[in-house]
């Protein structure tokens, strides 16, 4: 099965090309403009073994705001038409993840339904170029768009950086558990017979 899906998104805001391979090696090539948001997307791809290309060119004259959202939009989006119709797959993930002092528990469900939540409260208003306020938006664009439940627990934690890059990585294991196929999953993983 090919889980590889490409798709663009233009606004007057945004212009975002992006392509996500759910059974890649952990090849990231990224480049919104935001350093920082780079960053945590390399860390995504690496630490998930998905192969992420991203391209994003955005009003940053004005914030990161619409830039990083669109972008979760768009990952969102091909997250859902990557996993198709989720026969065999195990649907749900879960990772407890340390980074240095920081301690993060991510949980995901593929289940159609879009919910995220988080008690994640940072310490800096910034994490080198991006607000650290732009981590909840980008997430809930993440599970909104993709049909998810995304849950946070930000476990301990002193520092931005640590912080933030750990709810990346433990997202991306999450993720990596949840699209994994089971072969005692003959249809799908659902008492109703539908996801």
């Amino acid at each position: 099965m090919n889980r590889t899906v490409s798709l663009t998104r233009n606004t007057k805001e945004t212009r975002i090309a992006l392509t996500l391979n759910l059974d890649g090696t952990g090849n990231g090539e990224i480049a919104t403009g935001i350093g920082f948001f780079d960053h945590m997307l390399n860390g995504f791809a690496r630490h998930g073994f998905f192969d992420l290309t991203c391209r994003a060119e955005g009003d940053l004259e004005v914030d990161c705001h619409h830039t990083i959202e669109d972008t979760g939009i768009v990952l969102g989006q091909a997250i859902r038409e990557a996993i198709g119709d989720k026969k065999g797959m195990v649907r749900f993930g879960s990772c407890i993840l340390p980074m240095d002092e920081a301690l993060v528990l991510c949980s995901l469900d593929l289940s159609g339904r879009p919910y995220y939540a988080s008690d994640a409260v940072f310490p800096t208003e910034r994490a080198g170029d991006m607000d650290t306020q732009m981590v909840r938006e980008f997430f809930y664009a993440v599970s909104y768009s993709a049909g998810m439940n995304l849950h946070f627990k930000m476990l301990a934690g002193e520092n931005s950086h640590h912080m933030i890059e750990g709810m990346f990585k433990a997202f991306a294991k999450a993720l990596d558990m949840a699209v994994a196929a089971d072969p005692r999953i003959a249809d799908v993983l659902s008492t109703k017979g539908s996801l």
